[in-house]
């Protein structure tokens, strides 16, 4: 399952989306973490020193690489240079597997161990001085596009991204990339402005979203959530003193995580899994093309010199079934 953590800047998203990475691997389940943020801060949730963070292999940084790589022999890619972040896969083009080994997970994923098992973790890399004045931040999450794009994951396996803060990633049809997203709110009304502003976005797109309230003290906070946000809170976190002590770099083990949050924890997988059952690979398919013919007509014609629209392949559809090219 492909799954994003969203919420404004401040809402906890990235403690949240690290506490389910964690779950998730204590279960045994295979896992792939993306820290889509430009302020990268999941490694550190997930246990790293800063200097390993610093380390890891910015995806944004890699792009020719990637793009070469997904290409594969899609003869309606000519080169990887008319490639843009919304290019969909098509006969010929590489396809990436959550459990597989290659080239693209050796130059951009590095393996994280936790508590009961490993994850691999990729990242955006952050928005640094060189890019002021001659790069938007959107050419990083790029990769992250292109890498869902061409991925195909299966049931039980899991694609956990922790999103760029607020309602950005509008910006681009990623939000259409998951099987269901989970959207960190405080009880407060700045807490639940970006839920409105992803609700209205997502309306016609059949997007999966649930609400986790969070930082929830009492009965009226839970109250004012359920009176803002209706059947789409799923569940509320309160007040952790694990939380607390890994924010101050001393994390005890994951099991010793309070049962109430762990049990917060268990109704975010099985809402994921049961999202499972809700896919439709066609549409997801004809979502795809629906953003890279937006994209190619407002920009991408023009930045590549090559007409986009021909790199849609009419016949093909991404699912489990599908194979590709060594």
């Amino acid at each position: 399952m492909k799954i994003a953590f969203v919420g404004k800047g401040g809402s906890g998203k990235t403690t949240l989306s690290s506490l389910f990475i964690r779950h998730l691997a204590a279960s045994g389940a295979p896992v792939v973490a993306v820290d889509a943020d430009i302020n990268q801060h999941l490694g550190a949730a997930l246990g790293l020193e800063e200097a390993e963070s610093a380390a890891l292999p910015a995806m944004g940084d890699r792009l020719p690489l990637i793009k070469d790589y997904l290409r594969g022999t899609n003869p309606r890619i000519t080169s990887a240079d008319t490639m843009i972040k919304t290019t969909p896969p098509g006969e010929g083009s590489r396809l990436l597997r959550v459990r597989e080994d290659n080239p693209l997970y050796d130059a951009c994923a590095r393996p994280v161990e936790l508590d009961g098992g490993a994850v691999r973790l990729m990242v955006t890399g952050p928005f640094t001085d060189a890019d002021l004045g001659v790069a938007c931040y959107h050419s990083k999450t790029g990769a992250v596009e292109l890498f869902l794009n061409h991925l195909v994951d299966g049931r039980d396996e899991y694609v956990v991204v922790d999103m760029t803060a607020g309602s950005d990633s509008f910006a681009s049809g990623m939000f259409t990339r998951f099987d269901i997203t989970f959207l960190v709110a405080e009880p407060t009304r700045k807490g639940v402005s970006v839920y409105r502003q992803y609700k209205e976005y997502a309306r016609d797109f059949g997007i999966v979203l649930q609400v986790v309230g969070n930082k929830v003290q009492g009965r009226d906070d839970l109250d004012f959530l359920r009176a803002e946000v209706g059947d789409d809170l799923l569940v509320t976190v309160g007040h952790s003193d694990w939380v607390r002590a890994m924010e101050k770099g001393r994390p005890p083990r994951f099991p010793f995580l309070e049962d109430a949050n762990r049990r917060a924890l268990r109704t975010l997988q099985v809402a994921a899994d049961a999202a499972y059952e809700l896919r439709d690979w066609k549409r997801y398919t004809r979502q795809m093309t629906h953003f890279h013919l937006k994209n190619a007509h407002s920009w991408g014609n023009a930045r590549t010199g090559a007409d986009l629209a021909a790199q849609i392949d009419p016949g093909f559809v991404l699912g489990e079934g599908v194979t590709a090219p060594a």
